[in-house]
């Protein structure tokens, strides 16, 4: 179930009282603490009050809300779109006279209203499977891809970092003139290169931290907006 414009952040969220979890018998401390902090997150909570898959949806929604990116309409590509949080957000307001295709290498269960596709983006007929969904060029392109953390500051960094070079490459080739890409990447400074190749791509260049993002998290997404079209 997505949720309605504008019902994004803390709004209405659940304050329960701290909960503490015990560490027990096959459990690390390490996934006794996620646990705790899982039980002990609002938006975890209302995200499962809302039907959402993920507690990412808000961060989708949030980023909505400032640079308005999806709309009645719009043709939305989500890359690594399971579980499926930010493809509920987006078909709810691209509503129905738009599009949604989400693709992830994990199965997803239906979506209402999105097209669901198995396969990695990065695969040599993913294009080609995308653009025969889409049926012509995107309007959004949405990546909240992030390689599995190794607790190396560096090397997490330049995972995540292909990732966007990725989506971005991806993105530029799918794109309609006007359009708009997101992509998550991590605190330290994103690579010049990937900036470099945005800003003389799209109009606006901007970084964006949302509100339900945790604070102790190093994430931040980069929003361009205005595809200046193919080269």
């Amino acid at each position: 179930m997505a949720a309605d414009k504008g019902s994004s952040g803390r709004r209405g969220a659940p304050r329960p009282g701290k909960v503490r979890v015990r560490t027990a018998k096959g459990r690390n401390p390490s996934s006794t603490r996620w646990l705790e902090r899982q039980l002990n997150d609002p938006y975890v909570a209302e995200a499962k009050r809302r039907g959402y898959r993920s507690r990412s949806a808000f961060k989708l929604a949030e980023i909505d809300d400032k640079y308005h990116i999806l709309g009645p309409g719009r043709r939305v590509v989500d890359l690594g779109a399971a579980p499926g949080g930010w493809v509920q957000v987006a078909v709810a307001r691209v509503r129905s006279a738009g599009l949604v295709i989400g693709i992830d290498v994990q199965a997803m269960e239906p979506i209402p209203g999105a097209v669901l596709l198995q396969g990695d983006f990065l695969g040599d007929d993913a294009l080609q499977r995308l653009r025969d969904a889409l049926g012509g060029n995107a309007d959004v392109v949405l990546s909240d891809m992030a390689a599995a953390a190794t607790g190396h500051a560096k090397t997490d960094h330049l995972r995540i970092m292909a990732l966007a070079e990725a989506a971005l490459a991806f993105a530029l080739e799918v794109l309609a003139p006007g359009g708009a890409f997101v992509a998550k990447v991590l605190q330290g400074g994103s690579e010049r290169a990937l900036l470099d190749t945005m800003r003389r791509r799209f109009a606006r260049v901007a970084h964006f931290k949302p509100p339900s993002s945790r604070k102790d998290s190093a994430e931040l997404y980069v929003v361009a907006t205005g595809f200046q079209g193919q080269t």
